[in-house]
């Protein structure tokens, strides 16, 4: 990347995260671990376009530097803007969706990432959750992942209250505050299934929804 592109790329990411703690008051919430410079996967809930941007600002200037969002190549290549966006602001693993017409291995791409030592934000749903289940079943990357890489911290963190804030329809954002809450690593068991890790991450992180009051 050249100089000014690089520049530019530093005055957009900049203008992402004012506009998010503008709109949303987004903010950090680290339970059962620190922000510090450490490799780790951040495996996050997913109900909104918004989400991969809402992590990455809220991280700290440390940790956003060696941070890359896993993101589909379809939507953030769609346009210029967004390649723009997604390629060099937040320098995200762009994976293609389409099976049938993929040159690459996906896990591939994402492993490689974690082998010249980025941190990661994935969405272990794979697709939006638009139904009434807190989680949809996960995929099995995150366990490829920890399997892969057992010494990286597998962080669960949830993405609350951004659907809240701007409701389908509606053209003002509600003054919500939204929280990303990140929970106390996870590592894969070295005898331990595919389900049974996958099951257990679902359920840390389902654990960090706000609790509803009745």
């Amino acid at each position: 990347m050249t100089l000014p592109r690089r520049l530019a790329a530093d005055l957009a990411g900049q203008g992402i995260r004012l506009f998010a703690r503008f709109i949303t008051a987004v903010r950090a919430d680290w339970q059962g671990i620190e922000p510090v410079p450490k490799q780790r996967v951040y495996f996050a809930n997913h109900t909104s376009n918004g989400d991969m941007p809402m992590i990455w600002s809220v991280l700290p200037p440390a940790l956003r530097r060696q941070t890359r969002p896993v993101a589909a190549a379809d939507y953030w290549l769609k346009t210029p803007l967004r390649k723009f966006a997604g390629a060099e602001v937040f320098r995200a693993v762009l994976i293609d969706r389409r099976p049938e017409a993929r040159t690459e291995d996906p896990m591939a791409k994402i492993l490689a990432a974690l082998e010249e030592g980025s941190s990661l934000i994935i969405f272990p749903e794979g697709n939006r959750n638009m139904g009434p289940d807190p989680l949809l079943p996960f995929k099995a990357g995150l366990y490829n992942m920890g399997r892969a890489f057992p010494d990286v911290d597998l962080v669960p963190t949830w993405v609350a209250n951004l659907n809240s804030i701007m409701p389908k329809g509606e053209i003002i954002p509600l003054p919500l505050i939204c929280t990303v809450t990140f929970g106390a690593p996870l590592h894969v068991g070295e005898d331990e299934s595919k389900d049974a890790f996958l099951a257990r991450a679902s359920a840390a992180l389902a654990a960090l929804a706000p609790k509803v009051q009745s």
